[in-house]
């Protein structure tokens, strides 16, 4: 049946270079967004309140676990485990919130999906995951820690502290040092304080016509009687080298293996040797002159 031209309905042409404005169309679809949000509520609400929940319990956790860990002495592997745990908690709740929200998305494809984005990520981020991973195991196997002595590549200084991405050192000279935590883990460590005590040494030449015998009985009072000394283990006075004129001591000796006594003590047996062998009148290696010939310089051997 055909409709009459009243009740065809009507149609305005469309105009070439003008844009067609359709403000029914555009509150249509607002209000089935409205509609979406407001069936939507409750779902929300309950993700909301379940983040929470988790939010409070990973903040209550990160406590127990701080606090646990900080009674053995081990604040900084307490922080960290403490925020991977609280965290890791809010995470997983936001991620059952949104499978909630949306009914489609099943827990397992979500869980897939974030297993593959975090294979780009550490593709992404490769250098800070390789940190954090290193740091996380020096904190677990805690080689060293903060007041140790330590030297990595060609830095040497105390430990300040052991972070999840670097570890801080502050030099002798006061300098601080940032140090990634791969490059700490990947490389030999040497703590120098590993150990109460540290062993210092000194060579020092004597005439070859001097009694070893007299020197030890000489040298090895000497060191002994320096502050910062240790008596055990024993100070010794060795015979390291025979040279053309000269004859080698070693002179070793124990102190605590903080550097600054290291130090200290060092320049204090250095200063007590130099003054008995000038006291004592013990003879030094003598340089003996050969000249060459056709020329006018000498040659001291």
């Amino acid at each position: 049946m055909q409709q009459s031209a009243e009740q065809m309905p009507t149609q305005e042409p469309d105009v070439a270079g003008e844009v067609d404005v359709n403000p029914s169309l555009a509150t249509e679809r607002l209000d089935g967004w409205l509609d979406s949000l407001v069936a939507a509520l409750p779902s929300l609400a309950i993700a909301a309140v379940l983040v929470l929940l988790a939010w409070l319990l990973g903040k209550l956790a990160n406590r127990i676990v701080r606090q646990r860990l900080a009674a053995r002495d081990r604040d900084d592997l307490g922080q960290l485990l403490g925020g991977m745990l609280k965290w890791g908690l809010v995470l997983t709740a936001f991620a059952f919130g949104m499978t909630m929200i949306f009914p489609s998305l099943k827990p397992g494809d979500l869980f897939a999906g974030l297993g593959v984005s975090s294979v780009a990520v550490g593709f992404a981020f490769k250098d800070i995951l390789q940190n954090w991973l290193a740091g996380l195991l020096l904190l677990l196997r805690r080689p060293f820690e903060p007041g140790d002595q330590i030297e990595v590549g060609k830095y040497e200084g105390t430990v300040q502290t052991v972070e999840t991405r670097s570890t801080m050192i502050r030099t002798y000279d006061g300098q601080r040092v940032v140090i990634p935590n791969s490059e700490v883990y990947g490389s030999p460590v040497l703590v120098k304080t590993d150990a109460d005590l540290r062993r210092s040494q000194l060579d020092i030449e004597v005439g070859f016509k001097e009694s070893i015998p007299d020197m030890r009985a000489l040298l090895t009072p000497v060191m002994e009687a320096v502050p910062g000394v240790r008596m055990d283990p024993k100070t010794e006075t060795l015979a390291w080298d025979i040279g053309r004129t000269s004859i080698t001591l070693r002179l070793r000796w124990w102190t605590r293996a903080v550097r600054s006594e290291v130090v200290r003590t060092r320049a204090q047996v250095v200063e007590a040797v130099h003054a008995a062998l000038e006291e004592s009148g013990v003879s030094r290696p003598l340089e003996v002159e050969v000249r060459l010939e056709g020329t006018d310089e000498d040659s001291p051997i």
